[in-house]
């Protein structure tokens, strides 16, 4: 068994978080583990990418090869278009709606969104009203690890205590926030 995924966003928007809890989920699930990182955030903004990759056996190279990634997984929709040739035939789209228009000529939104709906497997998440509904706005990216988790090898307890991890230090309110936007995206 092999997953290659593609996290993309922009700075800010928690990409790396999204990552570290794949990544710690998937090793507490005895996984083996490889992860890339591409920060283009020396401001808010930038382009963010973590290729990361995850095996029942050794993996030898941290990098996705283009055309072979089953999942993609954008905290922004744009930035999920940038690296679709990663994406491998039978792979899956899965985007935020919410555009992050930090270029003068973003494409209209309706457009990019209608390029991400022509990809057989995709998903477009109102990752922004989950967060909120789960009583934090800033909880968009684990709202998009819920989505993700219903393509991945990883159980939902695995999943979770890497969230209880990650927030371990912000206090039990954070810490439960964040699951209930696990839960709303894998819903």
């Amino acid at each position: 068994m092999k997953k290659d995924v593609i996290l993309a966003g922009v700075g800010g928007q928690g990409v790396l978080s999204v990552a570290a809890v794949i990544a710690k989920a998937a090793v507490r699930s005895g996984f083996f583990v490889r992860q890339s990182e591409v920060h283009g955030m020396a401001q808010r903004g930038g382009a963010v990418l973590s290729h990361l990759r995850i095996a029942d056996a050794a993996i030898a190279s941290d990098l996705v090869p283009r055309g072979s990634a089953d999942l993609i997984v954008s905290m922004e929709p744009l930035e999920s278009l940038r690296y679709v040739d990663f994406l491998a035939p039978d792979g899956a789209l899965i985007a935020a709606d919410a555009p992050f228009i930090n270029i003068p000529d973003y494409p209209d939104i309706s457009l990019v969104l209608k390029r991400i709906e022509s990809f057989s497997i995709h998903r477009i998440i109102d990752a922004v009203a989950l967060g909120k509904s789960a009583g934090l706005s800033k909880a968009v990216n684990m709202v998009m690890v819920g989505a993700a988790s219903l393509f991945l090898p990883i159980s939902v307890e695995n999943m979770e205590k890497a969230i209880e991890e990650m927030f371990a230090s912000k206090g039990q309110g954070m810490i439960d926030a964040n699951k209930r936007a696990f839960e709303l995206g894998r819903a």
